[in-house]
């Protein structure tokens, strides 16, 4: 769809999360590392839109896996759409097969210690 990705890891102060930013960016970049240079991978700590506009880029791609996700990512592209128009949102649908991993169940196994690698990327070692 695109010639190059950027995927872009917003950093929140106000929320705790699992992984520190540094670990995120490593995840991130070992599951796109057979891309190449098409992927390239940041954090940001401003809005999306923002972040968007200092690299040139038109196009915010997000995925959803059911029905409550649609509604909050629509409910985000509206708002972004409000503030920059010329910057379009497009909400692709996960495949069927990885429909019901949801990151807190994936956190949950990861914090029993028990084995994830089946709901990770091919390459990623945590």
């Amino acid at each position: 769809m695109f010639d190059k990705v950027v995927v872009a890891i917003g950093i929140n102060p106000d929320k705790k999360s699992f992984f520190d930013n540094e670990k995120k960016l490593d995840i991130c970049r070992q599951a796109t590392a057979s891309f190449g240079e098409r992927v390239e991978v940041i954090t940001y700590d401003c809005l999306t839109v923002e972040i968007c506009r200092r690299l040139d880029i038109h196009h915010i791609v997000r995925g959803v896996r059911n029905m409550v996700d649609f509604d909050t990512e629509k409910s985000i592209a509206d708002a972004n759409r409000h503030i920059a128009p010329d910057i379009e949102t497009l909400i692709i649908p996960t495949s069927q097969e990885y429909a019901h991993i949801s990151s807190s169940a994936v956190r949950d196994i990861i914090r029993h210690n028990a084995d994830a690698s089946d709901f990770l990327p091919e390459g990623v070692k945590l």
